[in-house]
């Protein structure tokens, strides 16, 4: 009997431990109540689910260079936004807002805007609103 009770309290476990993986809080992880604005070099571009990461190299506040990961949406979220795996390559250069890592070494931000000043590609913003 007690290896019954064993065998059921693994199994369920087993079931909700692999369904219920943590998603990271974003409250968490970035501080909403501070904006950074990052200009630099996009290294690398990874177009995926659940979220989308853009590396760009840009300057840290205190001037040193920095590979940067910036949080993006899901691939399929984007894609209804108009974007794709192509939307970005390697080398452009772009101007990137959003909310910085609560841990500043970590060099993480949660992107809240984008734009790409060679052909004026904009994200995240409302109609009219300029990013500069």
């Amino acid at each position: 009997m007690k290896s019954k009770f064993l065998f059921l309290f693994v199994a369920i476990g087993l079931l909700f431990g692999t369904t219920m993986q943590a998603h990271h809080s974003i409250g968490a992880t970035y501080d909403g109540t501070k904006e950074i604005k990052l200009d630099g070099k996009l290294v690398q571009f990874l177009f995926r689910n659940p979220h989308s990461f853009v590396h760009i190299e840009a300057p840290d506040e205190k001037g040193d260079m920095q590979r940067w990961a910036v949080e993006w949406g899901g691939a399929g979220a984007l894609g209804g936004q108009g974007v794709n795996r192509d939307t970005l390559k390697i080398g452009d250069q772009v101007v990137i807002t959003g909310n910085p890592s609560r841990t500043a070494a970590d060099h993480r931000l949660k992107m809240n805007t984008l734009r790409r000043p060679a052909d004026g590609l904009t994200w995240g913003t409302k109609k009219g609103e300029v990013i500069d």
